[in-house]
């Protein structure tokens, strides 16, 4: 009698253990948060950092998959339309790249710099910035990168980082690609 008592117990504690290890998966996919505040808190940041006059002409990038930096996704054009949105608040100039010539190239070393074409596009809009950004996708949350360049050096003079917990919206807007 108690080997069966205990026997019972023992499966119990695994049934119950596997509801509880489900229960956390669909809390996790169920958090709700104002990504439009998280977004524009960054902004705000980036603004204060980069000390930038007003009415400065700045160009938006999309932001992008920092494993595939010639695609996005609904979640990167969100957050680029996002960030771009504060800085018009700011009373900054705001031009938005909406083609789909790559911002970025690859370097050796792994790391990112602005092509000579957004060079050329912010001399020709006399630009004080580009906007650049990343997010990497990880099991529970979203981990987004935003920095702001000097287009004549190449130089960051700006940058930020924040996480973004996984939910259903944030994995439907990953999974919505496109190619830059």
């Amino acid at each position: 009698m108690k080997i069966s008592y205990i026997i019972g117990t023992i499966i119990l504690a695994f049934l119950l253990n596997g509801c509880v290890a489900s229960n956390q998966t669909d809390l996790t996919h169920s958090v709700k948060y104002d990504m439009t505040s998280i977004n524009y808190k960054a902004a705000e940041k980036l603004l204060l950092d980069a000390n930038l006059p007003l009415e400065s002409v700045i160009i938006m990038a999309t932001v992008v998959n920092i494993d595939d930096i010639e695609n996005s996704s609904t979640l990167g054009r969100l957050i680029s339309e996002q960030i771009s949105a504060r800085f018009i608040q700011a009373k900054m100039n705001v031009i938005e790249m909406k083609f789909r010539e790559n911002i970025y190239m690859k370097q050796n070393t792994g790391e990112l710099m602005l092509t000579r074409d957004i060079g050329k596009i912010a001399k020709t809009y006399s630009a004080n910035a580009v906007i650049v950004g990343t997010y990497a996708v990880a099991n529970s949350a979203v981990y987004v990168n935003i920095k702001i360049i000097n287009p004549s050096t190449n130089v960051a003079i700006a940058a930020t980082d924040y996480v973004l917990p996984m939910n259903r919206d944030v994995d439907d807007m990953i999974s919505k690609k496109s190619h830059l």
